[in-house]
């Protein structure tokens, strides 16, 4: 009942280019607060149950409306914020209706969909490689830009890096927590920037 209760909120965590140090974009991030409750329920309990009940359909959907909307309000300030990251469940990049609400959703709020970027996992790529190139041509063809979430973290195969259109691939927090500190975590950042810097595709490191 979290979305009937007004309950789910987004937070908008900051993209920051290393050589400008200017915003780069932000990622939204959907935070759930019980009424009542001073404390938040983690993302990774309340997402994963989403995910395994089909709720994560509305709560998707609720995401897309909420970032368009907030883009508009922004940008009719004169707040230029470059692009917002959402990220996608493995089912709602699976649903037929998800090219359909996204044109809806931006109509509606009248932005213009470049100024999206669609984050998907590896796995959920590689569920139906075919049919994921599929969708992510469509969605590329409406003018948002495609990013690799968690990379690094999931399948070995490189191969699907040509096989799809992709924009942006994330280095997985787990390689950058200890990158000065551990050369191992080093070493596999900097291949993935030569990597992808060789095929055409900007890097966000998470932390």
């Amino acid at each position: 009942q979290a979305l009937e209760r007004n309950e789910l909120f987004l937070h908008y965590q900051p993209k920051i280019d290393m050589k400008s140090g200017k915003l780069a974009g932000v990622e939204a991030l959907v935070r759930w607060q019980p009424r009542g409750d001073r404390k938040l329920v983690p993302p990774e309990v309340f997402i994963r149950i989403a995910e395994d009940s089909g709720l994560i359909l509305p709560i998707s959907n609720w995401v897309i409306d909420q970032v368009c909307a907030q883009l508009k309000q922004w940008h009719s300030k004169g707040l230029e914020v470059p692009k917002v990251a959402i990220n996608l469940s493995a089912r709602q990049f699976r649903h037929d209706e998800l090219k359909t609400f996204i044109l809806d959703s931006v109509e509606l709020h009248q932005i213009d969909p470049q100024w999206l970027e669609l984050e998907i996992t590896e796995s959920a790529l590689m569920e139906d490689a075919d049919a994921a190139a599929t969708i992510l041509s469509e969605l590329k063809l409406l003018g948002m830009t495609i990013a690799i979430d968690d990379f690094g973290t999931g399948y070995s195969s490189l191969s699907y890096l040509k096989k799809f259109e992709l924009d942006t691939l994330k280095i997985d927090c787990s390689f950058v927590h200890e990158i000065t500190l551990n050369p191992d975590d080093a070493a596999i950042a900097v291949t993935i920037i030569k990597m992808a810097k060789s095929l055409g595709l900007s890097v966000v490191a998470e932390c």
